[in-house]
């Protein structure tokens, strides 16, 4: 006896090809020794790193997406090296701290960017992006070493960035994923 293909058996492939992609899962921590606070962050997510490096690097829209930061421009440019400056506000429960960074960048194109303050009111600040690929999916990792100029109370404070961060990240990682969306420009 045959068996006859059911409207079930038509129909799952279907939906499987008419899914939507599935939403990166971001991960964060963040840790803390004295006043130093240690940050990592990765999100994996279907692109390309193309398009996750045009995202990750267009520092003059990073304000447009990413909540508490007011603004973000490139003050100079010169190759693969930029001068970046960041104005916004890190929130601590009913407490905001302002943030005022100025960051000199290097790009390792499609690979690498590795940040750190030149001036500002972090008394150390540096971080890196990286970008791994493979099989139509990208892998975002960051990982930062923050020393604030301001304080930040223990175990509320810890949390607080811990939130912050993720919320920076998820919002980078959804413009990205966005951006991944679109058609590609002519």
């Amino acid at each position: 006896m045959v068996a006859m293909p059911t409207a079930r058996s038509f129909l799952l492939p279907l939906l499987v090809l008419l899914a939507p992609a599935q939403a990166a899962e971001v991960a964060v921590s963040v840790t803390r020794n004295g006043d130093t606070f240690q940050v990592e962050a990765s999100a994996e997510f279907d692109g390309t790193i193309v398009r996750t490096w045009q995202v990750l690097t267009d520092y003059g829209r990073l304000a447009e997406f990413v909540p508490d930061l007011q603004s973000s421009r490139v003050i100079s440019r010169d190759g693969n090296q930029a001068v970046v400056e960041q104005k916004g506000q890190a929130r601590v429960l009913f407490f905001s701290y302002p943030i005022d960074v100025r960051l000199a960048v290097t790009e390792q194109p499609h690979e690498r960017v590795v940040s750190r303050a030149v001036s500002g009111n972090f008394q150390e600040m540096r971080s890196s992006s990286s970008l791994e690929a493979g099989q139509g999916r990208v892998v975002l990792r960051y990982t930062g070493r923050l020393v604030p100029d301001f304080y930040v109370p223990p175990l509320i404070g810890t949390l607080a960035l811990k939130n912050n961060v993720e919320a920076s990240f998820r919002a980078l990682v959804e413009e990205i994923e966005r951006q991944q969306a679109q058609p590609k420009k002519p």
